[in-house]
């Protein structure tokens, strides 16, 4: 069967990133580093940063040596297609306006000339300044031509809801570039309303938390009535949880709709158009069937892609992936067909 893996994490060294930034923050960046910690940091984690322990090079830090990444991944499990998310950008768009800015290209030049340059497998993300839509927005207008950045890229948690018009400009310009835009579990702030977890099996087992939150945002602001082209994917949160939340939107709007004049069909109607998922970590009950009537219940076959999440720990192998209770034409359809549509593949 071929693969395209929608979920792979790139990451960068300090010694990437300082060639590629001005004088001015190159100077920054040396002597003071950056204001937002990254995800790691900042809440609890698992032993060697959450990462496997084999794909660690040596001298250097898991995800950041392509040659590994080809050898761990794309060529054992012959992998057709790679969608690289640098979660650098989930810290480094939330930075002052102009800091997040250059931080952001340095990435996306990294990107560009060290992955996808010479590896013709790889496509990627596009990082962008998300808490500064002016920056974001001259972000996704500098790559516009390349379509090798096939989607942009923002975390679950941003400092307002997702649908907060502070953000349009943003799905304004990735509708006008023909991009979906991909949402990944992570940010500042992934706990609103709860508190931080004390414990990592808190924060990693109910990462679909803050993806509803955001869902239930960007339809009820308009989202997508605003913008009817705008495609969403929901990375890494999980998907069985879409059910009960789009059967109790519904059954809210049907009282409230007065509400939310913007809206013109039913919440769950936004959903099925607008939305894709990707599958690690996808739901696994001790009986498969379970979650094949999970998905037929949510009726979203055509809209979610399969993902390995390479290099994390809890790595989805292809080979070891999706029960088989899902069937020969589920299977296909998650493992290449829908990211094909979506993406545009094969090229």
């Amino acid at each position: 069967m071929r693969i395209v893996d929608a979920d792979i994490h790139p990451v960068p060294m300090p010694d990437d990133l300082r060639p590629r930034l001005s004088e001015r923050w190159r100077d920054h960046y040396e002597r003071f580093g950056t204001r937002v910690a990254p995800a790691p940091v900042i809440y609890p984690r698992v032993r060697n940063s959450g990462y496997r322990a084999d794909s660690r090079p040596e001298g250097g830090f898991p995800g950041s040596d392509l040659g590994m990444l080809q050898e761990q991944l794309l060529e054992e499990y012959a992998v057709d297609y790679g969608i690289l998310n640098p979660l650098h950008s989930q810290s480094f768009g939330a930075e002052t306006g102009e800091l997040g800015g250059v931080l952001c290209r340095a990435l996306n030049e990294w990107i560009r000339e060290d992955w996808l340059d010479p590896e013709p497998r790889l496509l990627s993300s596009l990082c962008v300044a998300f808490e500064h839509s002016e920056r974001a927005v001259e972000e996704i207008e500098h790559y516009a031509d390349d379509d090798r950045f096939v989607q942009v890229l923002l975390p679950g948690s941003v400092q307002l809801p997702l649908g907060n018009r502070k953000y349009w400009p943003i799905y304004a310009a990735a509708e006008a570039a023909g991009r979906p835009v991909a949402i990944h579990t992570g940010g500042i702030e992934m706990h609103r309303g709860a508190g931080w977890p004390s414990y990592y099996l808190e924060e990693h087992v109910w990462n679909g938390n803050m993806m509803a939150a955001g869902v239930m945002s960007m339809i009820c602001e308009g989202v997508f009535a605003e913008f009817p082209g705008l495609q969403v994917i929901l990375e890494e949160g999980g998907i069985t949880w879409a059910n009960p939340l789009l059967w109790s939107m519904d059954a809210g709007w049907a009282r409230l709709r007065d509400e939310l004049p913007s809206l013109e069909r039913t919440p769950s109607e936004y959903f099925r158009d607008h939305f894709w998922f990707t599958t690690q970590p996808i739901e696994e009950p001790d009986d498969p069937q379970h979650l094949v009537q999970a998905l037929e219940h949510l009726g979203m076959d055509d809209r979610i892609m399969f993902a390995t999440d390479y290099p994390h720990w809890d790595f989805d192998s292809p080979s070891q992936s999706l029960p088989r209770q899902l069937g020969d034409e589920l299977r296909q359809k998650i493992m290449v067909g829908n990211a094909s549509r979506l993406y545009g593949l094969p090229r």
